[in-house]
């Protein structure tokens, strides 16, 4: 779960055809997996997103995209994640951290396998597309979702950038429409360095390469989830 600390005033938008926005959509299903493959299991506080420093590098985005323009640009940032049953207590300091930062959150009950919020997102950012952007920014590695959306706003002439993690994301790494940033590239996103290990980009001496579960997980998976 990701740890946030005090001190980011994002303004909330305010409606108007006039308002274009800076639109940061974060995936907190996918990231959380992201997260938890590059550390080999759940993250400690150190290894935790800080949504504030997260929040200070889209205000100062803002202005970036903002300068020179006629028209008013306002940040809007949403975490969108999933609720399992039974973690309410446990999720609720973190759901409300974020908004206290400044982050709206779309909540959805984790039901079954189809009930993810990828299809939320989707139209979240096809509504704030047509209402106007002047940037947008995706934090997750699921290409097969974004990837062609985000392609199309680029080829509108809007800034496109997806946050992730690139062992993760080489759809986006790779683009030519698109600008892929590192989220530990971001300054005081993560309080240590991620421990980050990369096959194509090994130590001399090597590197363990840690089993993101137990042998035990064997007993209890189905069938044909091998490795051939």
């Amino acid at each position: 779960m990701p740890d946030i600390a005090q001190g980011t005033g994002s303004e909330a938008p305010r409606s108007g055809a006039e308002v274009r926005r800076v639109l940061l959509v974060w995936d907190a299903p996918n990231l959380d997996m992201g997260l938890g493959a590059i550390l080999g299991g759940r993250p400690t506080a150190a290894y935790r997103p800080r949504f504030d420093a997260l929040g200070r590098w889209l205000l100062a985005r803002t202005a970036e995209l903002s300068a020179g323009t006629k028209s008013r640009v306002e940040p809007e940032a949403t975490v969108f994640t999933n609720i399992a049953p039974g973690t309410a207590d446990v999720v609720r300091p973190w759901v409300e951290a974020l908004r206290n930062v400044g982050f709206a959150v779309f909540a959805k009950p984790k039901i079954d396998e189809d009930s993810d919020v990828d299809a939320d997102m989707l139209a979240h950012i096809a509504m704030r597309d047509h209402d106007g952007l002047a940037g947008i920014m995706v934090a997750s590695a699921d290409g097969q979702a974004f990837r062609e959306p985000l392609e199309a706003i680029a080829a509108k002439g809007i800034p496109a950038q997806v946050l992730g993690f690139r062992e993760h994301a080489s759809w986006a790494v790779t683009s030519d429409t698109l600008e892929f940033v590192d989220l530990e590239d971001i300054p005081g996103v993560f309080r240590e360095p991620l421990p980050r290990v990369s096959l194509d980009s090994l130590p001399d001496e090597g590197a363990w390469l840690q089993p993101f579960r137990p042998l035990s997980a064997l007993l209890t998976s189905r069938p044909g989830q091998g490795v051939a």
